[in-house]
């Protein structure tokens, strides 16, 4: 009776093991329907099936394991003797028995402690676990089987029982009891045990599962912690805030999903070729990490992330650091440390950082996280740079279109031509007659003769005016750079080429293009050119798409072009779809006539320019002047005046021999430069430039980089406060860190 009644227990708890509680309700159902019968059978037996109904109560309520098995050693210790109870969990990845529970008697001799680790196969535990056997010791002082077992003897035990944990076919662990007394346990105690041992695999079982459900649970719930964080992060990008301001709501964040003492966002400065903190954020008692504090990419932790774009991740900065420059975390107490590379399109920009005093903080998981922040905080900085850049880029478009109109209402009058030279109305006729027209132009004439006033004019009177007038001088620009000039470039069209550029002619489309000297274009560059004159259209460097454009273009020379055809140093097919509409301009020589007309137009430009008062010009100087034979003709000569006018002291102005022999050299040095070869004549331009660039600096040193105002550069230099803004961008000066400090 009570043999049929084990082995229904047993078939019903196997076949209920996937759900403890259905389990359990069975068995106790079980057990009061033949309790009656069990008693009559006999006390012990009686009351070890009421140990077994009560263990299976015990495993309905309770999911703490520790609880659960001591609850269990208390229920066993009535029906079988033993002065430990012990049970041995298997860790799988480390193919271990560890001791989980331990229930010893006041009296028994202590052995291992919980946690103690045995080998799963040549230990006594092992031996069960791979078996799946029961392993009685009736009396270790007769031998022992297992090295472990002398530990045991040694303790002061005798005999023992282990059972293996078994459920659904799984191998879990192992039971036992050991008694100090020899021969402790029967038959039946061994067949009562396998029925306990039963029942706790499934305890083990039920345990494991809920905690792995927790943990799953935790898992999910971190995720989403972590993807609300993500999408907050996100919205706030669209936010309208400053980079300080962003990053501290990012941070306030990230730290409900990640915990930290201290942050700090590091930027690269291309400059210094370091990494420079730019935000930091600290609740520490003591903060090494300041604004404006440097690193270098070589030899620094934020270095290496930086430079191999991986998280660096400590658990323990103090024994873990490979840099010096992780000291200073251990100066302020950082035990752990998560730092992350900023990566945009494929560039690091920065790093960011997250530390704290508590140890083994940050799991791998958290660097995903963090680095999926950096990913956004990398963009929003883009974002930012860019939108910084075009600001300043709108600022300076705006500066050099407020010079340029006071350039063109100052000294581009066109209404102010003067002069009533017969050869000067010609060239206004001309004007009047090709403005309003579309036609190609082709100025030629002397250096200093207007080429470019005529070019303007012509524009100002065509149906163009409303649209830009790009000016655009082909012997200033070397011979690499000339076609990205007119045609603009792709991005990585060729090394260093990090964006897209636009090229004259496409600034210019619907406008104006001017192009001064057009005589220095290389051969190669002029067959693009003669494409965009023909077919209105052009590929940019790097390029193979072809870009439509609606320019008209105006070209200007000092050189006889149809030498230049006849000797194979320009396309005959470009001058001719060049020279459709030709203007000459006559130089100053002929028109001796206009030059006391302009010297006095001159003089009242200047003296008001300069707020000086100049009621006549000397006779001698108007004689001198008009004498003189002008080789650098119209811009000589306004030179020679604007000389004058700041040399001035009274209401008479003068000009002497000497102002005249100085224009005379530099006019000489231009036609020497004019006639050099194109490569030679690029060469002494950059001369040229480089002492200007000299000079300019020299004076705004000396004036501490103040440009308007009484002491400003510009009146050092005899300038208005705009034209010398304009060449400060042209001569590419730009104040250094050093003299901004």
């Amino acid at each position: 009776m009570l043999g049929s009644q084990s082995k229904w227990v047993r078939r019903e708890s196997s076949r209920n093991s996937s759900d403890g509680l259905i389990r359990a309700e069975a068995a106790l159902a079980c057990y009061r329907e033949h309790l009656g019968t069990i008693l009559v059978g006999g006390v012990d037996q009686a009351e070890r099936y009421r140990a077994l109904l009560e263990i299976n109560n015990t495993l309905i309520p309770n999911l703490d394991r520790g609880d659960l098995f001591h609850a269990i050693a208390r229920i066993l210790r009535r029906v079988v003797p033993f002065d430990r109870a012990s049970i041995f969990l298997h860790d799988p990845d480390k193919n271990v028995l560890r001791l989980s529970v331990l229930e010893s008697s006041a009296t028994a001799a202590y052995i291992w402690p919980v946690g103690t680790e045995v080998s799963a196969t040549d230990s006594h535990a092992g031996w069960v676990f791979r078996h799946g056997e029961p392993l009685v010791r009736q009396d270790l002082g007769e031998g022992l089987r297992f090295a472990a077992e002398e530990h045991v003897l040694a303790a002061g035990f005798r005999s023992y029982v282990m059972l293996p944990l078994v459920a659904r076919g799984e191998r879990l662990g192992t039971l036992g009891v050991a008694s100090v007394k020899p021969y402790a346990y029967a038959d039946t105690d061994v067949g009562f045990l396998r029925e306990v041992a039963t029942q706790i695999a499934m305890a083990v079982e039920n345990v494991s599962a809920s905690a792995r459900i927790g943990a799953l649970n935790a898992t999910v719930a971190k995720a989403a912690d972590r993807a609300r964080a993500l999408l907050e992060i996100n919205n706030l990008m669209i936010s309208n805030l400053t980079r300080d301001a962003l990053f501290r709501v990012i941070a306030k964040a990230v730290r409900r999903v990640v915990p930290f003492e201290r942050t700090a966002l590091c930027l690269h400065d291309h400059a210094h070729g370091t990494l420079t903190v730019s935000i930091t954020e600290s609740s520490l008692a003591s903060n090494c990490f300041t604004v404006g504090m440097e690193f270098p990419l070589q030899g620094t932790h934020m270095g290496h992330v930086f430079l191999s774009q991986t998280p660096l991740r400590r658990g323990d900065v103090a024994a873990e650091a490979t840099w010096v420059s992780e000291q200073v975390n251990v100066a302020d107490g950082v035990r752990s440390l998560l730092v992350v590379p900023l990566v945009a399109r494929g560039a690091s920009i920065g790093t960011l950082g997250v530390s704290t005093r508590a140890a083994h903080q940050y799991a791998a998981a958290d660097a995903v996280f963090l680095q999926e922040v950096g990913n956004q905080i990398a963009m929003a900085i883009e974002n930012m740079r860019a939108y910084e850049e075009i600001s300043a880029l709108k600022a300076r478009l705006e500066r050099e279109n407020l010079y340029l109109q006071e350039e063109i209402r100052l000294e581009h009058n066109f209404d102010e031509m003067v002069g009533n030279s017969p050869a000067l109305l010609e060239v206004m006729r001309h004007i009047e007659r090709v403005a309003p027209t579309d036609a190609t132009v082709l100025i030629s004439g002397e250096t200093g003769t207007g080429k470019e006033l005529v070019a303007r004019a012509i524009h100002a009177h065509s149906s163009r005016s409303g649209r830009a007038l790009v000016k655009v001088n082909c012997g200033a620009i070397s011979a690499g750079l000339v076609e990205t000039e007119l045609f603009g470039r792709v991005t990585g069209a060729f090394t260093g080429a990090l964006d897209r550029r636009l090229g004259r002619f496409e600034i210019a489309d619907g406008g104006t293009i001017f192009l001064d000297e057009i005589g220095e274009l290389p051969l190669d560059t002029q067959v693009k050119l003669l494409r965009v004159l023909q077919e209105g259209e052009f590929e940019p460097v790097g390029s193979s798409t072809p870009l439509r454009t609606d320019v008209r273009v105006i070209a200007a020379t000092n050189r006889d072009l149809e030498q230049a055809v006849r000797s194979s140093r320009f396309r005959a097919g470009l001058f001719s779809r060049l020279n459709v509409f030709p203007i000459r301009l006559p130089p100053l020589r002929q028109r001796i006539e206009e030059i006391p007309q302009l010297v006095t137009f001159f003089t009242d430009r200047m003296a008001r320019r300069f707020g000086k008062t100049i009621e006549r010009v000397a006779p001698d100087t108007m004689d001198r002047l008009v004498r003189y034979p002008w080789p650098g003709n119209i811009r000589e000569l306004q030179n020679v005046v604007e000389r004058a006018v700041v040399l001035a002291t009274g209401s008479v102005l003068e000009i002497g021999p000497e102002l005249l022999l100085a224009a005379e050299r530099d006019a000489r040095q231009d036609a020497v430069i004019a006639a050099a070869p194109p490569e030679l004549a690029r060469a002494l331009d950059d001369i040229l430039k480089d002492v200007e660039t000299r000079y300019v600096r020299a004076a705004l040193e000396q004036t501490g980089w103040v440009i308007d105002g009484a002491r400003g550069a510009a009146r050092v230099l005899n300038l208005h406060p705009n034209t010398l803004r304009s060449r400060m961008d042209k001569l590419g000066i730009r104040r250094s860190g050093s003299e901004a400090s």
